[in-house]
Order: structure tokens, then sequence, then C-alpha cells
């Protein structure tokens, strides 16, 4: 790692300015154009979005909602996962749950492309080629899975990291204002967190004067009090797994790093920007005050377990924050014809996420008509046939949320383990909650309704998948159906015992 490699004096004539500050303005418009797939769909087609959804919206009910009230208890936590939470509090009274979850998800991106600039301004004084590539990390697979605490500390995280820098010659102001700005990245989400220390290390680990030197071990000392209520327990859960298939998951997680709505793309995409990496290291622009976190943050991919902390895919979402880090290492000045060739890897990205988005909400808003037939506080059981084997991210996994969200029903898509989650349910009898919706199929296998056990519970099935079961409950009757779902009232015992038929 070459420490601060060729850093290039700063250009005074008027038109390096100029340059400088087109780059800048580039950086600045890209990062609101990274909002566009917010602002095509109606909805975030978001993996996991609207079981998020449903748990704000319990959250800011506060028991006034009797059917909520029935089915469903929150219990606060203060926990390093808590970003879009706390900021539910406010905006859901002012502007719905839906439209304000939506207007986060729209600012996540572009608070990410802006500390993006952040960083590569305030440690270069000029946005090059580096910082444009890190643009095609904004809609990452956590994004897309709708990892959105964790999406929105990674931000925060950069723009704390450029603070860290901006106050290098101001020692004790920097302590004093990273003792709280510690707590707020990690309120956010503890991975966040996590890598601002990382990012705080690498950048003081190039200053030691040898490899003896111990003072970078000691310099981010101000981001260590969320250890306190983590050591506590206040929320934590401790539980950790790697999973089966250790090698093939942990290579999976490298190559799928941009993975997103098309295989051919997403896998050039990481080949791309591992090429420019490996050229700006043989040709010494690697800047290693950037450098070195991102090398740290590729080990822990490899290193830290899949589930920890309650949560899924805790090294997966490192993979992808890895490469953003990487390619704002990248000191590589540009002229022009090179940044917009930098950005061409971005913008085609998010066309193809915007047009799946803009879609996707399309027959979304053709299956959330099924609402229409469901009563208030109805019990729903959800069905979702997910093959087994799919590149994309299936953005329906979790829509039975929705009659949460619009119906105050019980449904079974929800998070809310106990010990996991701060959302529970009341019934506690049977397990009514997120993954029991999901019915994993493979191309010649034959899915019957008869079997899904979450029914059994329910007065409503609502199916969402592609194929077609064989076979409904005995008794359902369809009221609603599109072209890759149904909604059907289940029968119940009286029903089956009298048929409308006579048989």
């Amino acid at each position: 790692m070459h420490g601060t490699a060729r850093h290039n004096t700063v250009e005074t004539s008027a038109s390096g300015r100029l340059k400088r500050d087109e780059a800048l303005w580039l950086g600045i418009f890209l990062s609101f154009l990274a909002a566009l797939p917010a602002l095509l769909a109606w909805t975030p087609q978001m993996t996991d979005y609207p079981s998020h959804l449903a748990g704000y919206q319990i959250m800011v009910d506060h028991g006034r909602d009797p059917f909520l009230t029935k089915y469903f208890q929150f219990k606060w936590e203060w926990t390093g996962n808590l970003g879009v939470e706390l900021l539910m509090v406010p905006m859901a009274p002012l502007f719905g749950i839906e439209l304000a979850g939506r207007i986060i998800v729209a600012l996540i991106p572009i608070l990410t492309g802006l500390s993006i600039i952040s960083v590569s301004w305030t440690l270069r004084r000029r946005v090059g080629v580096g910082a444009i590539l890190a643009f095609a990390t904004i809609w990452s697979p956590s994004l897309l899975m709708g990892f959105l605490n964790y999406s929105l500390s990674v931000a925060l995280a950069l723009f704390a990291f450029a603070v860290w820098v901006q106050l290098d010659e101001r020692h004790w102001t920097r302590r004093l204002l990273f003792i709280p700005a510690g707590f707020v990245v990690w309120l956010c989400h503890v991975s966040g967190w996590g890598v601002l220390g990382v990012m705080v290390f690498g950048y003081e680990w190039t200053k030691r004067r040898n490899w003896l030197d111990w003072r970078p071990f000691l310099k981010p000392w101000p981001l260590i009090f969320p250890l306190v209520p983590m050591l506590l327990g206040m929320g934590a859960n401790s539980k950790v797994s790697y999973g089966g298939g250790v090698l093939d998951y942990k290579w999976g997680i490298l190559y799928k790093a941009m993975r997103s709505y098309d295989y051919l793309l997403d896998v050039t995409s990481v080949a791309v920007l591992a090429l420019v990496l490996f050229v700006a290291f043989v040709t010494r622009r690697i800047d290693g005050r950037m450098g070195w976190a991102a090398l740290i943050l590729f080990g822990l991919t490899l290193v830290v377990p899949r589930q920890i902390f309650g949560g899924d895919y805790a090294d997966y979402r490192l993979s992808t924050t890895a490469l953003l880090v990487a390619c704002l290492a990248i000191n590589w000045p540009a002229p022009r014809w090179g940044l917009a060739l930098s950005g061409l890897l971005f913008t085609s990205r998010l066309a193809i996420t915007s047009v799946a988005w803009y879609q996707d909400a399309q027959t979304a808003r053709q299956m959330i008509a099924a609402l229409d037939y469901m009563p208030e506080g109805a019990k729903v059981a959800t069905a979702v046939a997910i093959p087994r084997s799919q590149w994309l991210f299936g953005p329906f996994e979790h829509f039975g949320s929705y009659a949460v969200v619009r119906r105050s029903a019980m449904e079974n898509s929800n998070f809310a383990l106990p010990d996991v989650h701060m959302l529970t349910m009341r019934e506690t009898a049977f397990r009514f909650a997120d993954p029991t919706q999901r019915i994993l199929y493979s191309s010649n296998q034959r899915i019957d309704l008869r079997k899904f056990r979450p029914a059994v519970h329910a007065e409503y099935l609502w199916y969402i998948g592609k194929a077609k079961p064989v076979a409904l409950p005995d008794g359902a009757r369809i009221l609603y159906s599109t072209s890759n779902s149904f909604l059907a009232r289940l029968a119940i015992p009286a029903d089956l015992a009298n048929p409308v038929d006579g048989s």
C-alpha cells in the first residue's frame, strides 16, 4: 500500500479550478440522480421493505388501533439498529407511514452519493475517477434487499470520516465531537459504526512512524463508547452462525458484491472495478488512507459470520462496502472524458434498476388491489413461491405485510421473532412470522397449498408467485387474482361440514 500515494499538488490555475468544480458538480448531480428508482416507483421495490414498513406502522401506532394491539406488541430497545425507526418517529405523523418510508428510501442513495463526494473532496480537494466509480456501489445488494439502517449508517459513517480528516489538526475538538458521533452512527446500525472505526484506523495507520508505532490503535478511542451498551446486552442478540458450505458461500458473496437485476452486468461490474483497482495498485495510484481500510473490510468479509446480532448477511453487506472504500482509495485524476466514462457504469446500472422498479411497481399496484377484498383486522396467511435459484432480488417476498399496513391484519411475513426483533406476535402458540411465508421450489416441483401450515391459523390466503399451485386448501374460494397472485377466502370448519354444493 502506497501510503498517501501520488498526492497531486492543488491546481491553482483558472482552468484547473474549473475542472475541479465541474467534477464536483458532476458528483453532486449523480448523487441526486441516484434517487431515481424511488421516484419512479410508487413504493420501494426492496425485498424486505414491506415488512419494515409494517413494523414502523405498529411502532408509531402506540396502541390506538385495536387490531394491531391485539395481534402485535412492540418494545423499544436501545440497540445498534435504529436508524430509520428513529426517523419515522417525527416523519410518520407529518407525511404518513408510506410516504415517509418512500422519502427515506430516496434520501439514502442521495446521502450515500454526497458522502462519497465529501470523503474524496476532504482527502484530495477534488473528485476523481475513484469517487465516480464508487457511485456504482450505491444501489448495493444491501440496499436492494432493504437493509435500510445499514445503508443509512454507511452514508453517515462516510460523512463522519470526512469530518475526522477535516479536523486532523484539531485533536481535542475531534475527540469531543466523535464521542457523540460514534453513538449516532452506532444507533443507526452497528455495522456502519464498525465501518467507521475501520476507516479511521486505516487513515491513522498510514501516518505511523514505523511498524512498531502503536498510536494508530489508540487514535479511534472516541468511537469505543457504544461498546458499553453492547456489553451490557441492551437489545443485543448473541447468536452467531456461519451457516453451511462456508467456502462456497464466501466465494459467492464476493462475486455477487454488485448483484442486482442483470447477471452479466453485475458480474462485469465487479470485474471492471477489480481491474481498475489492480491497475491503480500497479501504477501506485492507491491512497493508503482509504486503501488499508478497504483491505481490512475485504478481510472482514471473509472472517465475519453470516448471521450475527440476530441479523442475516452480516458479511455479505461488507463486500460491497469494501468495494466502495476501495474505489475511494483510487487517487487518479482524469480528464472530463475519463470522469464521464467512469460515470457510465453507475448510470447504466441505475437505468436497469429504475426500469425494474417501475415495472415491479406496476405489478405491485395490481396485486395490492386484493386488499379491497379483505376486512380490517383479518387473519392472512401469505404464501410466496420463490425459485431456489434466481439472481435478481424478488421484491414480493414480504409483500403480504401491506395487509398489516393498510388493513391492520395479522399476517405471517413480518420480522417478529422473540429475542431478535423489537416487534413480536402476541400469539405464541404457533409461529406466524417470517420466514413462514416462503415456499422454495425447484423447476420440477409442484406447489400444493393444502400443505401450507400458516393457512390453518388464517381466514385468508394470499398467494404470490409465478408458479401456479396444483391445489388449494379444502373449501378455499378465490376472491381476486392477477397474473402472479390471488387472494382466497379460507373455509372455516363449519363451512367444510356444510359445503355450499351439498356434496
